[in-house]
Order: structure tokens, then sequence, then C-alpha cells
């Protein structure tokens, strides 16, 4: 049926305003982020789809309204010698399929055109790009159809007429670009300040209350080999999903919403309290119920007792709309499972399967809690989960873990897998076809309680801001670990961590729970093999290495005007970076006593090349009761010896 120009524009005017700007706005943002970053967008339609896509891909080359740098688009249609080529020896269906697995790289977006939403090459290219790793949005005609179907995200149309589809498309295309536009050349806040519309993450999850009871344990009890903790004092504090709702309230540039059963008790009113006081939203499901409590004695940094107070079962009533009108606005999502009923609650287990069409969602699983929903972007099981959870017995290693990642991926409807290992990280499973990603962690010391929630929360702020699944996974191992060094659930009462925690903060608390603080001290000029045998050899005679070097002055009157070759910030980073150093402390004087009487270490390690030899500030270090010592020197690696050989290598050219 041809409609008539006053019934084209009636159906076009009826259209537009069913246009899901909300999606496209943040299709534009994601863009943003990705394309100047290293990553492309690759664009296919058939048609007068294939003519919107060339359209988009040439205003972001080109540019739309504003002046920014050429943004990498690919309209996969307009090779017309690869679309013959292709077409002619593999099939019209392999046509963009094939584009996108030569093209394509995780971490890239795939767009597909297609006013039906059934067109086979389309559908085999959307196939492809999730087989990769790509994130595959679809415009579309009328929904439901199989292309919206076998894309991360789809905007859908609804309009009978095909020309309308199309015009409706265009009018998609120009509002993409102009998001992108609009994100690129907005100015920047200034330092400290926070967005009028900062982003919201959702926590839903079961909520419980830690209680530490703290003091000093010198001695043992008359009445049985038991320690007497003498000074104690309580201390409250969230868990479950409630801490990790506070750990992300404390990102800047994040509201918090969190979807919970608070117990009808002291302790839920305890968690209530302490949630408002962190500026969380709380939205409750309770009808009745009580709120666990674990309760940890602790001396000297360390754990020695246990106990929980079994709650019984928490009722949830229904799900308040505004907790569904929140994960409709969320940028991201987190489901903290720890076994209480929530995450099988029939309404919520509904509305986060509609969330997670649209936005991120990370889910942390529980044993004894629910699978994830359909279209979890991210599940983050520690080892000890993944083991119950797939019922494998196999070994705890890093094959047996990315084997379970791989189980898991497989029986849950997640898009990703990440098995949390602690101390060593965390191992990333994309596909069944793909390589792990393995993110080790460096060595940390403090209390882990808490470090899988701040992971989580991490790793859904990444998400939520448009970073690739490998980079939020990264991101959040190194968050848990500074959350790990900066003491754990203690770092709460302190202004969120931004980096690797001060080294004399470290070495107080290595100390305080009665480890040994190793420090070694030199330029670090040139790093090279020598320096790295020299400080493996000293961290394995404590719990925690400091370094000292000499500021760029300090060597400079020791070593002479050309020197040193490599500044101290440099210096400094480079050593940070491996994984045997805990900290890295500089110092202006000549010799290092100033430093060494703030830092105050129990080995003083020197190389071998010092052996035999009384050292100058062993004097210092004995005073406090500490040792100096000396470990074997690689023969061959003096900063100075290399220099002058290079030297004269450069001057015989």
């Amino acid at each position: 049926m041809t409609l008539s120009g006053r019934a084209h524009i009636q159906a076009l005017t009826a259209a537009l305003p069913l246009l899901h700007t909300d999606r496209l706005q943040e299709w534009g943002r994601l863009l943003s982020e990705r394309l100047p970053a290293g990553s492309r967008l690759l664009v296919a339609g058939n048609g007068g789809s294939a003519a919107e896509a060339q359209h988009l891909t040439s205003e972001l080359v080109g540019r739309f309204c504003a002046e920014r740098a050429p943004l990498s688009a690919i309209a996969l249609h307009a090779d017309s010698s690869s679309v013959t080529a292709i077409t002619n020896d593999y099939g019209p269906e392999e046509v963009f399929a094939r584009q996108v697995r030569a093209h394509g790289r995780p971490g890239d977006v795939l767009l597909l055109l297609s006013t039906s939403g059934t067109s086979p090459n389309v559908l085999a290219a959307a196939k492809a790009g999730r087989e990769l790793g790509l994130t595959v949005w679809a415009l579309t005609g009328p929904g439901p159809n199989p292309l919206a179907a076998a894309s991360d995200e789809a905007v859908c149309v609804d309009a009978a007429q095909v020309a309308t589809v199309q015009e409706c498309h265009l009018v998609a295309v120009h509002l993409l670009c102009a998001a992108v536009d609009t994100h690129l050349t907005s100015p920047a806040l200034p330092a400290g300040a926070e967005p009028d519309s900062a982003r919201r993450m959702v926590v839903v999850g079961d909520v419980m209350l830690d209680r530490d009871i703290t003091g000093t344990a010198d001695r043992l009890s008359p009445e049985a080999p038991v320690p007497v903790i003498s000074g104690a004092r309580d201390i409250d504090r969230l868990g479950g999903a409630g801490l990790a709702a506070v750990l992300a309230a404390r990102e800047p540039g994040w509201r918090v919403t969190l979807v919970c059963g608070l117990g009808q008790d002291e302790p839920g009113v305890r968690v209530r309290f302490l949630l408002d006081e962190a500026g969380v939203e709380v939205l409750d499901l309770a009808a009745s119920g009580a709120t666990p409590v674990k309760t940890r004695v602790r001396a000297a940094d360390r754990t020695l007792l246990r106990f929980d107070t079994d709650a019984g079962p928490l009722r949830l009533g229904p799900l308040p709309a505004p907790a569904r009108a929140r994960l409709g606005e969320a940028a991201a999502v987190l489901v903290c499972d720890y076994g209480r009923g929530i995450t099988s609650h029939d309404e919520v287990r509904q509305a986060l399967t509609e969330a997670a069409s649209g936005r991120p969602l990370v889910w942390d699983p529980h044993p004894k809690g629910a699978t994830p929903v359909p279209g979890t972007t991210l599940a983050v099981p520690n080892t000890d989960e993944a083991l119950l959870l797939t019922g494998d017995t196999g070994p705890r290693d890093l094959a047996g873990d990315a084997g379970r990642a791989a189980r898991l991926l497989a029986q849950w409807p997640v898009k990703q897998v990440a098995v949390t290992r602690g101390c060593d990280g965390a191992i990333l499973v994309a596909g069944p076809e793909g390589h792990p990603l393995v993110v080790p962690a460096r060595p940390a010391a403090g209390d882990t309680c808490g470090a899988g929630d701040q992971l989580a929360v991490t790793a859904a702020v990444m998400l939520g801001a448009g970073r690739l699944p490998s980079h939020a996974v990264a991101a959040a191992v190194d968050a848990a670990t500074v959350y790990v060094e900066a003491g754990g659930p203690a770092s709460l009462t302190d202004p969120p961590a931004s980096g690797r925690t001060d080294p004399l903060e470290l070495a107080a608390r290595v100390r305080a729970r009665g480890g040994r603080v190793v420090g070694a001290g030199g330029c670090f000029d040139l790093l090279h093999t020598g320096h790295l045998s020299l400080l493996d050899q000293a961290r394995r005679l404590g719990d925690a290495l400091i370094v000292c070097i000499n500021s760029d002055d300090s060597v400079r009157r020791l070593k002479g005007e050309s020197r040193p070759v490599v500044g101290e910030q440099e210096r400094a980073t480079l050593l940070a970076a491996l994984d045997f150093v805990d900290g890295v402390l500089v110092f202006g004087e000549d010799t290092p006593e100033k430093i060494l009487a703030e830092l105050r270490p129990d080995i003083w390690v020197k190389g071998g090349d010092y052996a035999g030899q009384r050292i100058a500030e062993a004097s210092l270090v004995e005073s406090w009761g500490g040792e100096v010592v000396t470990v074997p020197y690689l023969e061959g690696h003096s900063t100075t010896t290399r220099i002058d050989r290079l030297t004269q290598q450069a001057g015989t050219r």
C-alpha cells in the first residue's frame, strides 16, 4: 500500500516519539569513550540501510557538527571488491560476517541496520560479533525480531512502513552522532566537582551486620590455653551487599541505591543507620525476619575467632515500584548474593532480567543463591564458590580455575565469567574458543575481609563507564589489592584510597601484626638484572619490602652531573611496578639515615659487594633492634660500568 504524502508524514510523526532516545544517548556516550581509546565501529546493512550505515561512518570519520579528532568507523558494504569476492567464494550470507571476523577485536562495536530484522547476512554478522567479544547493537523495524534477539542491545522502530523505519533510522544516526560530539567536546568539570547527573548504580543483595571486637592479646587465660583480650572495643560495619553499596558510594560521580531486605530487629536498625550515614538510598523488601550478625574477635591485626548469629529466614514482600524505576535508570547494576533469598524473588529476577538488556550487570554469586539472570554481563565467583557451583574436585590452580570459569560460562546465561583467585588475581573467560585472560595481583598484606566486594564494585563501575570487561577486571583486581593494603574494612573510616598505600603506613601495619619490614636502598639508575636479583632476595627476608632511592639532586652530587640517566619519578615508578617491591620512598640527602629513622626497617639489605665492610648506616639500624645484611651480588652488573661501556661504544661510531 502506498501512503499519501499527508499519511506518510503522519506515520513518521507517530513513530518518532517512540524512538528510544535514552539508549541512543548511551550508545553515543560509549562510542565517545571507546573510539578515541583505539576501538572501532563496524556498521553494516542492506539497501537503504546500507546508505544509513555509510552516512553514520562518514559523520564519525569526518565531523557531524563540532570539530574533533576523526574516529574509526567502517561501513562493511562500502568495499565493493571485498563484498563481491566474499559473495562469490562464500555465499551472500557471509558477506558481513567474514569482514567482522577480519576487522573486529574485543572492545569494538558492531552496529547492524535492518528494517525487517531478519536479513540472513546481518544475522550472521551479529553471531560473529558476539563470538568475538564485540558489543553488538541493532537498529531494526518493529520488535521483537531475530536481529534484536541476536544483539546485545537494540533500538526497534514501531512502524508498519519500511520507509518510515528508514527515516527514523536516519534520525537515530543523527542523534547518535550528536551524542558522540556532546561527550567529546563538553568542557571538563573542575577537579573535585561532581556532575549534576551523576551515574547511578543499583546494588541488589543480602545485607548483614559485621561486628569486630578488637583489643590486645598479650597473655593466656589461667582457665584454659586461650588468649585473653584486654581493652576490647566493638566496631560495627556493614556486611554483604551493604558493604558493596558503601564501597560504591565512595566512588566519585556515582549515586547508589541498595535494594535489599532489612531485618526487623536492633541489628537491622543499626544497618539502616550505617547505610544512611554513607549516603546510600535504601529500598527495603523485607516483611519480617532478623539480621545476620558476623562477629570477629581480633588482636594484632589478626582474627582469632569468628562466630555467626543465625538469623533464620527473611520473608520478602513485593518489589517496590521505585526499585524498578531505579533499575531502569541505572548505568550499572551489581548483584551481591549471600544466599538469603533475594535473588530467588520472582519480581526481583524479572526486573534484573529487564535491566540486563540495557546496561552492564555484574553478578557476585553464592553457592546457596540463585543462578544469574539472562543477559548478565559478568559473573565474578571466587575459587571456592566456583568449586561448589560446578561440583569440580580438580586442583585449585590456574588451569583448574580456567576450566571452572569455562564450565560456568556454558551453564549460565552470562556473557563472561571471571573467577577471582584472592592474592593470585583473577582469570577471565569470554568464550569457549578464546584463551583465558589472566590478571595477576601484586603482593599485598592486610585484612582481606570485603576484598571480593571491592572487586565486584570496581568491575561494575568500570563497565558502567563503558570500559571493556578485560579492563574492568584488571582495574578490579588492582582496586581489591589497594583495599587490602589500606587495611580492608578499617579503610572505610578514611577517605577513599587513590593509588597504592603510603609506604610508611604500610610498614606500620606490617609491624603491628607481627610482620618484618625489609628495606633496601640505592640510586637504581638504569634498572638492570643486578638490581632485580638484589630486590627479589631482599623481599624473601620479610613480609614487605620498601625501597629507598636517592633523589635526582642526591644522585647528581654522588655520581656527577651526567647522572642520573633516569629521573627519580620514572625510577620510582619502575621499582613500584615490580611484584616483589611493596613501596618506594625518595630521599634527598646523600645518605639514607633520615628516611631510615622514619621507616625503621627490621632488616636493611645491601648487595654482596659490601660484604666484609661496615655499612655506614648500620649503627642507626641496630639502634632499634634492626639487622643489616648483605645478599649475593650478581657479577658484571654495575650501573656505572654499563654507562661507561655505552659511552665508549657511542664514541667509536
